[in-house]
């Protein structure tokens, strides 16, 4: 290197070499100082004792403490064939997947521009030109609300995309969703809808031949459920079903504990959901330009069993109403029981009990805003708990429980040893385990804190459910779950969250409701494949 680029700049040849000799000159300094001097003595004994201990765990475990999950494809090959994508559904759900498709809308951008100009901590806009350009257009959309299907539209031709690929035609709205499906426009469909609606669109989707990416509960009772997957299974159609911690880096990480068989045998898992404020309880601003003109309140509440005048309140917080949604089990349960099916992949269970009530919003609802489930699975001697309230924040986690170790995973991974344990008696007796600490964690990518801005918010991000990684690269699992269906539409296989899984997830989550709404004991009959 010249010396005009070390004026500039530019390291010279010996460059290394002075920074470990000015570390070392530090260093020497310091332990020149008592009182340094025995710190630094003290924690360097330590770090290495640590070192030895962590270095005899992780050959006993033959599991990589830091190495990254093992993902098929991390960085894969760019998309070939366009595909045109309709949405049906704006509201804020499908807002963000089709912002994770590579379309957000102009009013975001401008607002993560700024919000990044203000703090650089915050990634959103980064993360969201980062994504890999997915080769799509949105060239249909229908919403029954008039605002948001304008919002759709807009969204469909914005110019600041990834891949700088530039704006896309606007897309053509449609009022009824039955003609965005029968027009031709199309080659997929993403359901965004209230859990009402789903099995009515995605039926119509598979037998028009049109692919499928539906937001979970998959539906709101179990006959839509088995509807759907015979649909599903008696074609061609490619169906993914919203659970976007199947893209979470610590989930495919715990899978390969468990197969490690590092926790003993699993008796008892526990998940759960806590959160404490309004938003996180589904009491959802109500638009402005909501109203009678502006809403099509027919057409929404059409599938519904009951029919009820006109109501803002019902339209815009639809998740209070059983109507609509499947309360609890649908929308959090679902998340925690997922998790675990695709770590334990335990499927349908025997039996579930479930209680609960509405003890804090006492504004109308009928789901309630507390509630717990317990599942059975005798052939796996295991037993699964879920419990939340809605009205504390404290958080508890999903956590694996096995007679050697305990397992905790959100967005992080925890393996603590049992104090009990069998297969690690010897090495806690030498003090080589501390059971009051992990024996090792995994935080995907980690290097930092982005910014988190509600309670709700911090609730997905410590599940791994907004943020995960891949290569080293902060991505949205949203963004990679769609990726995932488009790259099994163009290239075949299987999508991560199928209909075999996603029927899976309906029928758990329609035992737990089934047993609170009835107040009894059900049970999953495998031979009539009915819940009894």
């Amino acid at each position: 290197m010249s010396e005009n680029n070390i004026k500039h700049g530019g390291e010279s040849p010996d460059s290394e070499h002075w920074s470990r000799m000015s570390r070392r000159g530090l260093f020497k300094a310091l332990f020149s100082i008592p009182i340094f001097g025995v710190f630094f003595y003290n924690y360097f004994k330590k770090k290495a004792a640590d070192d030895v201990r962590r270095e005899a765990v992780m050959s006993e475990l033959r599991v990589s403490e830091t190495g990254p999950a093992v993902i098929p494809e991390a960085i894969s090959r760019p998309p070939s064939e366009h595909l045109r994508v309709g949405i049906i559904g704006f509201g804020g759900e499908g807002e963000s997947l089709v912002r994770n498709a590579g379309f957000a809308h102009p009013d975001w951008v401008e607002s993560a521009t700024e919000a990044h100009r203000e703090d650089r901590a915050n990634k959103r806009l980064e993360t969201y030109m980062n994504q890999e350009d997915l080769n799509i257009s949105i060239t249909a959309v229908c919403d029954v609300f008039d605002v948001r299907a304008e919002r759709a539209m807009a969204a469909s031709a914005v110019e600041v995309r990834p891949g700088g690929g530039g704006a896309n035609p606007r897309a053509k709205r449609y009022r009824r969703y039955q003609d965005l499906l029968d027009s031709g426009d199309v080659d997929a469909v993403i359901i965004a809808t209230p859990d009402h609606w789903h099995s009515r669109i995605t039926i119509h989707a598979v037998n028009r031949g049109i692919h499928v990416y539906c937001e979970k509960c998959m539906t709101r009772t179990e006959q839509e459920a088995h509807d759907v997957r015979a649909a599903v299974k008696n074609s061609d159609v490619v169906f993914q079903l919203g659970h976007q911690n199947r893209q979470s880096e610590s989930h495919i990480k715990a899978r390969e504990i468990i197969e490690a068989d590092i926790l003993g045998p699993i008796t008892l898992v526990e998940g759960t959901t806590n959160r404490n404020d309004p938003w996180g309880a589904w009491v959802w601003d109500i638009h402005e330009e909501g109203s009678p003109e502006t809403i099509d309140w027919e057409q929404f509440q059409e599938p519904a069993p009951n029919k009820v005048p006109f109501s803002l309140e019902r339209f815009f917080r639809w998740r209070c109403w059983y109507d609509y949604g499947t309360g609890l089990s649908g929308d959090l349960l679902s998340h925690e029981y997922d998790g675990v099916n695709q770590i334990l992949k335990v499927g349908i269970p025997k039996s579930a009990v479930a209680s609960g009530g509405i003890y804090y919003f006492k504004d109308g609802r009928d789901v309630p805003d507390v509630f717990q489930a317990v599942y059975e699975y005798p052939d796996r001697d295991l037993t699964v708990m879920y419990s939340a309230t809605l009205a504390n924040g404290a958080y508890r986690g999903l956590t694996f429980m096995g007679h050697d170790a305990s397992m905790k995973v959100s967005g992080a991974l925890s393996v603590t040893a049992d104090r009990s344990s069998t297969r690690y008696e010897q090495k806690i007796d030498d003090g080589i385990i501390d059971t009051s600490r992990p024996m090792f964690t995994y935080r995907p990518g980690f290097k930092g804190i982005d910014a988190v801005t509600s309670a709700t918010e911090q609730y997905f991000a410590s599940r791994g459910l907004l943020f995960t990684y891949r290569g080293g690269r902060r991505v949205s699992a949203y963004h990679l779950l769609i990726k995932d269906w488009l790259d099994v539409i163009r290239d075949g296989g299987v999508p991560s969250c199928n209909i075999d899984v996603a029927f899976e997830e309906a029928i758990t989550c329609h035992m737990a409701t089934r047993a609170y709404l009835e107040g009894r004991r059900v049970e999953w009959d495998p031979v009539r494949r009915r819940i009894v």
